[in-house]
């Protein structure tokens, strides 16, 4: 899970928590201000009811709480409170969003409709309930400004990716002076060190395979001029070992390096480009079997090599013909009669690794197998069933 994700998860948890805690402290101050208010003026209307008939003491409790005499009641209010008795009723209502109530009063054939001044318990429940909203929306401002120092470091991870999977010239544009400021100029610093010293080795690789196919050519032209057969056929083959041994250790190096061309294409077309590289005089030593022709998106060269190079094992060390290619389920099945592997599979895909008991080839083919696949992000799966080894490369990344 992204750092994103989880702040995200984290601000979501508290923005809930904050909002039940703000929904939860509203009700409970509105219940105790409601509980003080109608305490209040039901005191009050009960202390106008005792005096009725004295309008000078009446007089005296509406200035002593503040209260307005009204000719009419404005409309529209929410009832409050109400109580009814013998001669009349005392009503407290209250209009939305406002601090005021209006306090109504009947006994006998007299009426009192008073206005009360702002309640304070209401202004501080609303500055509580503002310092609740407060304390959201800074917290949604924290969110949004972790969302901006974070946005680099997806950039850093996008670029690092790029610059893994084989293009050397990814750098970040990052100036910020604090901690991934820093980190961006030491992977600019790191990422520069690191192409001039695969470009040096890609370059010393080329000149040492240009130099190396010189004298092996002129090698090829001197053996024909010897008579001895036997000599003559042993120069040949170390001549040839020689080329096959450097056109390898090319073809890992540009591996290494060198970015995929991706084109679309079908197994029947893949098997074809494979075949043709292995230059296969005698057919019946393959069968093979396309059950499901199905397309697939990679670099045709590299890909075709990788599988080249499991047809050429399975050929080399079988022990009964024809070997199986077989193309299934979004699988490569390779599969030849051979003895069962000594070693895990994992030993085999390090270059210059093979079976100890036939040491024909360098032990790289397995290798450019493996780079080429794991550049695809493609698997190679072994099994061994029925006396017989299947290598199969998964082609459903």
């Amino acid at each position: 899970m992204s750092i994103l994700k989880k702040i995200s998860i984290l601000f979501f948890i508290s923005l809930t928590l904050m909002s039940i805690i703000g929904i939860w402290t509203d009700n409970i101050n509105s219940k105790r201000v409601d509980n003080l208010i109608k305490e209040k003026y039901v005191k009050v209307a009960n202390e106008i009811l005792e005096n009725f008939d004295n309008k000078i003491k009446i007089d005296k409790i509406l200035e002593k709480h503040h209260l307005k005499s009204l000719k009419t009641k404005p409309k529209n209010n929410e009832i409050f409170f109400y109580k009814e008795f013998t001669f009349g009723y005392i009503s407290i209502e209250k209009k939305s969003f406002e601090d005021e109530f209006i306090l109504e009063i009947n006994y006998l054939d007299e009426k009192y409709i008073l206005k009360t001044q702002d309640e304070e318990n209401l202004k501080d429940k609303m500055i509580l309930n503002g310092l609740v909203f407060l304390d959201i929306f800074v917290l949604i401002l924290i969110f949004l400004y972790l969302i901006k120092l974070l946005t680099p470091l997806k950039n850093i991870s996008l670029e690092i990716t790029k610059f893994a999977n084989g293009d050397l010239s990814r750098r970040l544009n990052i100036k910020s002076k604090d901690e991934i400021g820093q980190l961006s100029s030491a992977f600019n610093k790191m990422a520069s060190s690191l192409e001039e010293l695969i470009k040096t080795r890609q370059e010393l690789l080329k000149d040492i395979g240009h130099e190396l196919r010189t004298p092996i050519v002129k090698g090829k032209f001197a053996i024909e001029k010897i008579e001895n057969f036997s000599q003559k056929e042993l120069l040949k083959k170390i001549f040839k070992d020689l080329e096959s041994l450097t056109n390898e250790l090319i073809e890992l190096e540009k591996l290494n390096s060198k970015e995929l061309e991706l084109s679309t294409f079908d197994m029947e077309t893949l098997i074809i480009q494979a075949l043709n590289k292995l230059y296969i005089e005698d057919e019946n030593l393959i069968y093979i079997n396309i059950e499901d022709n199905f397309k697939i998106n990679a670099d045709l060269h590299y890909l075709s090599m990788a599988l080249k190079n499991l047809i050429d094992n399975a050929i080399k060390y079988a022990t009964n013909y024809p070997i199986e290619i077989k193309v299934k389920d979004k699988k490569i099945y390779i599969i030849n009669s051979a003895k069962e592997l000594s070693k895990d599979l994992e030993y085999y895909l390090k270059p210059f690794t093979q079976e100890l008991s036939q040491r024909d080839g360098f032990g790289l083919g397995l290798s450019i197998v493996q780079k080429v696949l794991k550049k695809h992000n493609f698997n190679l799966l072994y099994k061994y069933k029925n006396n017989k080894i299947h290598f199969i490369i998964c082609l459903n990344s």
